[in-house]
């Protein structure tokens, strides 16, 4: 179970989203496992078609920086890095996370497609994400944890405060958030995803849902 968690979504260029998730399942996932960083998901925004999102996952923040520098650093990313640029119009909307609470990070994933895999995995990932305007109170995750069992959610997530140890890759600053993640057998039950009654209205905003097709080698599927 991952300690930290990068939660990414890259804006596209028009029509590349195939063309970068093509590239990434098949040069940019054991590469990096390889040097011990964990690829929970890869998916296909459902409401955003120039819009690729991944979870990366890492031990801790010191096994962050090490292995950020050694694939960012490495023949991989090097050889591969301006094609994968190509497809891009920002990279930077990162959130920085870490479970909420002891135990509610990303438990095991399911089993990964093998390299050219074409199927795309059943079910949709939903990730609620909610902004407060100050480090997420310990007394709203109690809450939430007794309005939600925990075998209803994937993970639950709040903000790192760490600083950024890897800066070549800007991550989201100054912004504090809670995000929990559901899986669903169909997209309508995924928008319908909500905080509990008795918890809305706690943010400083309505909760922003995220709907995440699985892409053929996601780990994180149905």
């Amino acid at each position: 179970m991952s300690g930290i968690v990068e939660l990414r979504q890259y804006t596209l260029k028009p029509g590349m989203r195939d063309v970068l998730i093509e590239l990434f399942e098949r040069e940019f996932v054991e590469s990096q496992e390889a040097l011990g960083m964990e690829i929970i998901g890869t998916f296909r925004d459902a409401d955003d078609p120039d819009r690729f999102v991944w979870l990366r996952g890492f031990s801790d923040m010191e096994a962050r920086a090490k292995s950020l520098a050694a694939f960012y650093g490495g023949p991989v990313w090097r050889a591969h890095r301006n094609a994968a640029n190509a497809t891009m119009l920002d990279s930077d909307n990162v959130l920085l996370l870490r479970p909420a609470w002891s135990g509610s990070g990303f438990g095991g994933a399911g089993v990964r497609a093998p390299v050219g895999a074409m199927e795309l995995p059943s079910g949709v990932v939903a990730a609620v994400v909610c902004r407060f305007d100050a480090p997420v109170p310990e007394a709203f995750v109690a809450a939430f944890r007794n309005a939600i069992p925990a075998g209803q959610i994937l993970a639950a997530l709040v903000t790192e405060s760490a600083v950024n140890n890897f800066p070549a890759l800007p991550i989201r600053e100054g912004v504090n958030v809670f995000v929990w993640f559901t899986l669903h057998a169909e997209l309508a039950s995924a928008r319908r995803a909500a905080l509990p009654l008795q918890l809305q209205g706690v943010a400083i905003k309505p909760p922003e849902i995220l709907c995440l097709l699985p892409t053929a080698r996601s780990r994180l599927h149905g």
